[in-house]
């Protein structure tokens, strides 16, 4: 029911806003394309979907569902039919706005290059983006690149082919070097200036859309980024094919070619010349800073080339800690928590090399039975082996210093013959004396050690070939060891740990990550501090070059804190001094449609609602908003000419009330009071708030600031009651003003350490 009131109510203000709706900067075809694009995207239907109003007739397949290319020519041949509220889609979150228009200036110069590339009539509707494109490309383009046509320098036409949004790198490689008027340097340099003319290019664009669309910044930062090898892999054919359900979504644009790659010349030597080659980074970093001025840095991540089987990795490193953003194998969203999805990891890349590889070298040079035990082992029989050669030669030495000895008596030997010789009938013999020569002797010493220097000298070719291969291992290990370093420094040394809570991760720091809206916040800050963001290509395995493609849109915005609420009321000195009375209404019409989408969120009672107002007293300006002063000092007076000094925006800015509603997980209704530095004259004759500034040590403005904001809870409620009444069905009505008159009823009014019942206020 809510819904169709909803609706009733754009229909209502159509017919006097429609016109500065409609002319939002856009053309019909842009128009027709972003809401294409944001009814097919879940996350953007999700989150301002309902603000692009549709008022055609609703072309439907024979399944039912819409059929928006048909819708699309709806819209372009009659605009009027579509009603872009951007009032109400700047109060959704940055970077989704900021993702919305990235995809139509990617689609706008993918649509821009291909026209120059094919067909030169086509140009002519994108002439004008054409030529700013080109600009950006004449920036820094390489002189050969660069032909002269009619006196004027434009880029080599042969560069249209290379410039196709629709290559992989490897094959614009490949073309640039076909092209022989650019050496290595100059191919490289050309590749260079085209990515930075599509960065700069998407960047302005994508700004003015996203103002177009109401966004608002002070920083507006889109890059556009890829790694890997450069291959046509799963990365770039699943590129954007799926929506963040996992559904094949075909209605986005293939720009594979339109993500710049980090280049370089890889130098190779042969063994003739050195061979250079460009090599795309398989790790990119890219260097930010935060805004600073007390005010959120909001980075929105879009992944565009996930692969289904190597988680997408990115990185967030600032002061040394690190953040670090796992891929879904089956969306494309990312998440702090590395078990959100499956496939392979870089995580287990580097376990890989480090306690495999690594590893297994570490445990052939040193371990049990490592290199390091047998050179050990070779050197000590290498050394015994050595005394046993000195000892033997030195016998053998001493055997030449022994006298030669004769015996009288016959040998057992001499004996024998003798005997044999009788037997035979040779008559008498005459044997030898027995001469002791050490002949034997010698002899087997001689064999002795000849066979111990061949032992000898087998041993050292064992220690000299251990050796040998003991350092190709280390060297080797210094190799892995070296990519190793690299690996981990890319994952970064100390890891932000953190908390979850309904999809909201919260880091060590405070730093948050959404992951229903894919955006990572750093806190606010007055000061600017630099980070970096790295892209992580996973290699096929830990020793390959190989690694398949990822492709990122980043977007950093600055935001104020609660600029998303989706009601924002600003009072800016609406009371009298020392006064609470509200001079005018909270709500008009045209908070209709903000009022409609709370009372469509009071009607789910699986949301949980919660009322918050505080009396804040003295407020300061930190350089983004007015905040509660930390250490109040009060002023007896104005100084100079009061009337003249009051009115300065320095105390203006201070007496301020704030109202907001914020709608995500929970809705939150916000109402703070501030009042300037200059002592209050309120008479306290309430014996409550007399006792609680005495207990507490509260100042007369603080108490002021309480009847301040109570004053614009009770008008909040009055005007609710009747406003719900205006737009919702009795019934519906009847629950809105229940749910929130019973939440009303139990908000105190917290006021320094102390807080007050509504009731004690009347």
């Amino acid at each position: 029911m809510v819904k169709h009131l909803l609706f009733f109510v754009f229909f209502s203000f159509a017919t006097f806003s429609t016109q500065a709706q409609v002319n939002e900067g856009l053309t019909p075809e842009e128009r027709a394309y972003l809401f294409h694009v944001v009814k097919k995207s879940p996350i953007l239907n999700q989150n301002f979907g309902r603000y692009f109003d549709y008022q055609g007739p609703n072309i439907t397949f024979a399944n039912g569902a819409l059929n928006y290319d048909s819708i699309e020519l709806v819209i372009i041949n009659n605009p009027e039919t579509l009603v872009i509220r951007k009032e109400e889609i700047a109060k959704s979150p940055k970077g989704l706005i900021a993702e919305a228009s990235n995809k139509m200036a990617l689609w706008e110069l993918n649509q821009t290059l291909h026209a120059k590339r094919t067909n030169p009539n086509d140009l002519k509707e994108y002439q004008n983006e054409y030529d700013k494109f080109e600009k950006l490309l004449m920036v820094n383009l390489p002189a050969n690149a660069i032909k002269i046509s009619d006196g004027l320098q434009k880029p080599h036409p042969k560069l249209q082919q290379v410039m196709n949004p629709s290559l992989a790198l490897d094959d614009k490689i490949a073309m640039m070097e076909s092209l022989r008027f650019v050496d290595e340097q100059d191919q490289l340099n050309t590749l260079k200036a085209i990515n930075f003319a599509i960065n700069s290019y998407v960047d302005e664009r994508a700004e003015q859309i996203y103002r177009a669309l109401g966004g608002q910044a002070n920083t507006f930062d889109n890059v556009l980024v890829a790694a890997g090898d450069g291959s046509s892999t799963t990365g770039m054919l699943e590129e954007r094919e799926k929506d963040e359900n996992g559904r094949w979504n075909k209605g986005l644009p293939k720009a594979v070619g339109l993500f710049p790659y980090s280049l370089y010349l890889e130098k190779t030597e042969s063994k003739k010349k050195t061979i250079s080659k460009i090599e795309p980074k398989r790790f990119v970093a890219k260097d930010f800073k935060t805004v600073g001025n007390n005010r959120h840095t909001n980075i929105h991540f879009d992944v565009w080339g996930y692969n289904s089987e190597k988680q997408t990795t990115v990185v967030i490193e600032k002061n040394g800690l690190s953040y670090h953003l796992f891929g879904s194998g089956e969306t494309r969203f990312l998440s702090p928590d590395s078990t959100f999805s499956n496939g392979q990891t870089f995580q287990a890349i580097i376990n890989d090399l480090e306690f495999k590889k690594i590893g297994d070298l570490n445990e052939q040079i040193y371990g049990k039975r490592g290199f390091d035990y047998w050179i050990e082992y070779n050197t000590k029989k290498r050394d015994q082996t050595e005394l046993k050669i000195e000892k033997k030669e030195k016998e053998y030495s001493d055997l030449g210093f022994t006298p030669i000895t004769t015996s009288k008596k016959p040998s057992r030997q001499v004996k024998k013959s003798k005997k044999r010789a009788i037997k035979a009938g040779k008559g008498t013999f005459d044997g030898t004396p027995t001469t002791s020569s050490n002949r034997k002797t010698r002899k087997k010493l001689q064999n002795t050690i000849v066979g111990l220097y061949a032992q000898y000298e087998g041993y050292k070719r064992n220690i000299a070939e251990l050796e040998i291969k003991k350092e190709e291992a280390i060297d080797l290990m210094a190799i892995y060891q070296r990519k190793l370093d690299i690996y981990k420094a890319q994952m970064g040394y100390n890891w932000a740990s953190f908390t979850e809570k309904d999809g909201l991760y919260t880091f060590e720091d405070s730093t948050t990550f959404d992951i229903l809206t894919q955006e990572f916040q750093f806190k606010p800050s007055d000061k600017v501090e630099d980070f970096e963001i790295r892209l992580i290509a996973i290699p096929a395995s830990s020793l390959s070059k190989n690694a398949d493609e990822v492709m990122l849109h980043i977007n950093l915005i600055d935001a104020t804190p609660n600029y998303d609420a989706r009601i924002r009321l600003e009072l800016n000195d609406v009371f009298e001094s020392d006064k609470w009375k509200l001079p005018n209404k909270l709500f008009n019409d045209d908070d209709s449609v903000a009022l409609l989408v709370f009372f469509e969120g009071l009607l789910d009672k699986k949301v949980d609602f919660d009322i918050i107002g505080r009396g804040q007293g003295i407020g300061q300006w930190n350089g983004s908003q007015t905040v509660k002063a930390i250490k109040p000092q009060e002023l007896d007076r104005y100084p100079g000419n009061a009337a003249t000094s009051k009115m300065d925006s320095s105390f203006v800015r201070l007496r301020k009330s704030e109202l907001f509603i914020n709608m995500g997980r929970e809705i939150v209704v916000n109402v703070n009071s501030y009042t300037d530095p200059v002592r209050s004259s309120l008479d306290i004759s309430n014996e409550t708030f007399a006792s609680a500034m005495s207990k507490f040590g509260l100042s007369k403005n603080d108490i002021l600031s309480a009847y301040r904001t109570h004053a614009i809870l009770m008008q909040f409620k009055n005007e609710i009651n009747v406003l719900a009444g205006q737009y919702l069905s009795r019934q519906e009505a009847s629950t809105v003003i229940d749910r929130f008159n019973k939440e009303l009823a139990k908000t105190r009014i917290s006021v320094g350490r102390t807080s007050f019942k509504l009731g004690d206020f009347e």
